[in-house]
């Protein structure tokens, strides 16, 4: 594995490339940096690709330049792009994007057509797309608020139910071996993430236009264990159908790429040959 670091407007991004081949970019999300994709990195690598990941700005280790304020997804697409431009900057490459790298890459799909050559986008939590997306906002601004105010663990308690106080119905056991090295950067992570990505990011509205002039080159993913949790199912099958993009179900949950890796992996590289 090979890192490198870039200069962007206010921050400094640190990314990571392994294998030849055609580039897939993979855009973690929520508290997660570029170590969330290592139990498949290689296994992507191995399959012919050169794998690119990075860690988000003011995550982990891609400092700001100033201070913290609330994140735009515009902004991130951009680190996305100024990224595929230092690795691939001849070719388009195949994205995929995980819940919040979701909705990072749907814009950069949006936005930059020419740049990419095939594009999945797993469980973007863009509930505004939802019949009814007020108790979803509403969720989400609680949690942040608890943050605000309780701290961490009372918001992330809540943060771990539906709406309406529900546990989803997953056991969930240690941490994969694969992500034990990012567990201490993610719990340092996450007061950023509840205060400054998680609403404005779900709350977003997606360039529906651009992606239903790309949605030759979009995948919509749902994860298999994801069933009855709807601010996470809901929003890529509602793309699907306003776009005519294809909607492909891959193992596990809303985190089925550390949960399942090899299985993910495999249904990743059909989906974007296909």
């Amino acid at each position: 594995m090979n890192v490198g670091t870039l200069k962007v407007a206010g921050a400094t991004l640190r990314y990571e490339t392994r294998g030849t081949g055609p580039v897939l970019l993979l855009i973690p999300g929520g508290a997660g940096d570029a170590g969330l994709f290592e139990g498949m990195a290689g296994l992507l690598a191995d399959a012919g690709h050169t794998v690119v990941s990075y860690d988000q700005r003011g995550l982990s280790r891609s400092p700001l330049d100033g201070p913290l304020g609330d994140q735009r997804v515009a902004e991130w697409r951009e680190d996305a792009l100024a990224v595929l431009d230092a690795v691939s900057p001849d070719a388009p490459a195949y994205v995929f994007g995980s819940s919040s790298g979701a909705i990072v890459a749907l814009a950069l799909l949006a936005a930059r057509p020419d740049r990419v050559r095939r594009l999945v986008g797993h469980e973007p939590p863009l509930v505004e797309l939802l019949a009814d997306p007020a108790p979803y906002r509403d969720h989400f601004a609680e949690v942040r608020e608890l943050h605000r105010t309780q701290g961490l663990g009372p918001a992330m308690a809540r943060f771990s139910e539906t709406p309406d106080g529900r546990k989803p119905e997953r056991e969930h056991g240690e941490l994969p071996a694969s992500i034990r090295p990012m567990a201490s950067r993610m719990a340092a992570n996450m007061p950023v993430f509840l205060e400054h990505v998680l609403c404005p990011f779900s709350s977003s509205a997606p360039d529906l236009e651009g992606l239903r002039a790309a949605a030759g080159k979009l995948v919509l993913g749902v994860g298999r264990e994801s069933a009855g949790q709807e601010a996470l199912v809901g929003p890529s099958r509602r793309i699907a159908e306003l776009t005519g993009a294809e909607l492909a179900e891959f193992p596990g949950g809303h985190v089925g790429c550390v949960e399942h890796p090899a299985e993910f992996a495999k249904v990743l590289v059909t989906a974007i040959r296909r």
